[in-house]
């Protein structure tokens, strides 16, 4: 059967299927191959992992690396100004998300205290203040507004920036420079200017908190003399990115999906109860931060293919959560199933530390929006959503809406 699909040259990107689902190349490779050939731009001969089985193993196999510096980064799809990589990145000082162990576990325990689910129930009360407040905030204006701009950006970002210490009033400063640096096609350099503006930022304000700790996790963490003010600033560089990033982006992508799932939106209204089950629902559906990579340090067999050392293999954790195999009636939208398992948190060492805190910010988040705005609707036609295809965190640029007074 796998004779019958192509190799991709390339990952393939479009959305042709939807603004919801994934590129319809992808689902017919799921079917055909789910561990599958896929030859880069630069010409590497790289893997792509689809199918959830597979998927889950590759990420509890701690022989796919995660780190950048073991062997060249090769991007699975063109990049416009970015020269060819022609030796290994660096690793970046902190940034545990591309490290393995022991390197990874030293700084991802120095975390844990501060992710556990209870210590995430006692914020749970706080989190819907800051989301009443918001909610507030956005009925005072006039519609039509920018759901993204009013909602679903705000809130997370308030919420990491009280967590972590960030003054919010630098929200403008992060924002920009962290949408800039997940820009897909843009030049290294520009890249580079970002994620060095944030840094420059992050640097001073750890060196603050090492030198006047207050009640927040970089203070915390800063009162580890282990830690040097490089491990610090990567730390609170990804923790500051994923931590507005993602939940913003599953906000606005699911009010959206919620807008054209009129059925859907129904029992919401009819059974709040029902909301926690949507938000892992909608995590699985939508599946915002899709793609990852991980670097085969020896021979290994998956699932009947074998991947040679020093592959590059890209894992689409979207194509993971509708696959047929392990989720009936996998496309579509269903917020009575019950979506446990889904692979939107990642899977194994490197599963999200925040995705408590995650799943505290959507429940209250879509509760309160259903709640206070029965009427919401979509302010432009459904086509005119501007996608986040060029965001290597998917989701809309913008959400337009409107209501009418009860």
């Amino acid at each position: 059967m796998s004779d019958t699909i192509p190799v991709p040259h390339g990952l393939p990107l479009d959305r042709d299927a939807g603004p919801f689902d994934p590129p319809s190349e992808i689902t017919r490779l799921r079917a055909a191959r789910p561990v599958s050939p896929l030859i880069f731009p630069d010409g590497h001969e790289g893997w792509l992992v689809t199918g959830y089985e597979a998927v889950r193993r590759l990420l509890a196999d701690t022989r796919f690396s995660s780190r950048q510096d073991l062997g060249i980064v090769h991007v699975p799809y063109e990049t416009p100004g970015m020269p060819v990589a022609t030796e290994p990145s660096p690793q970046i000082p902190g940034l545990f998300v591309a490290m393995d162990p022991p390197d990874h576990t030293r700084l991802r325990r120095k975390l844990t205290g501060a992710f556990t689910v209870k210590r995430m129930k006692q914020l749970e009360e706080h989190i819907v203040e800051i989301t009443e407040r918001q909610l507030d905030e956005m009925a005072r204006l006039t519609p039509p507004v920018d759901l993204v701009q009013a909602f679903a950006l705000p809130v997370p970002s308030l919420v990491i920036c009280e967590l972590l210490g960030v003054p919010y009033e630098d929200r403008a400063n992060f924002q920009v420079n962290s949408a800039q640096f997940l820009v897909k096609d843009q030049t290294l350099e520009e890249k580079m200017a970002a994620f060095g503006a944030m840094n420059m930022y992050l640097a001073e304000l750890v060196q603050r908190k090492r030198a006047e700790p207050g009640d927040d996790i970089l203070s915390d963490l800063a009162r580890h003399d282990d830690l040097s003010i490089e491990e610090l600033t990567g730390i609170a560089f990804l923790l500051l990115l994923a931590g507005h990033e993602t939940t913003a982006n599953m906000l606005a992508l699911g009010t959206f999906a919620l807008l054209e799932h009129p059925e859907q939106l129904a029992l919401l209204h009819a059974d709040p109860e029902l909301v926690p089950d949507a938000v892992e629902e909608l995590l699985r559906y939508l599946s915002v931060a899709d793609i990852f990579y991980r670097y085969a340090t020896e021979d290994i067999e998956l699932c009947g293919e074998t991947i040679p050392a020093g592959s590059t293999v890209v894992v689409s954790l979207l194509a993971a959560n509708r696959d047929p195999l392990r989720f009936d009636d996998p496309d579509t939208l269903d917020v009575h199933r019950k979506a446990r398992g889904h692979t939107s948190f990642g899977h194994g060492i490197h599963q999200c530390l925040g995705q408590q805190l995650a799943r505290i910010e959507m429940r209250a988040g879509f509760a309160g929006l259903l709640r206070r705005f029965p009427t919401l609707a979509l302010a432009v036609p459904a086509g005119e959503v501007r996608l986040r295809t060029d965001m290597n965190i998917y989701g809309v640029h913008a959400l337009p809406v409107s209501w009418t007074d009860r």
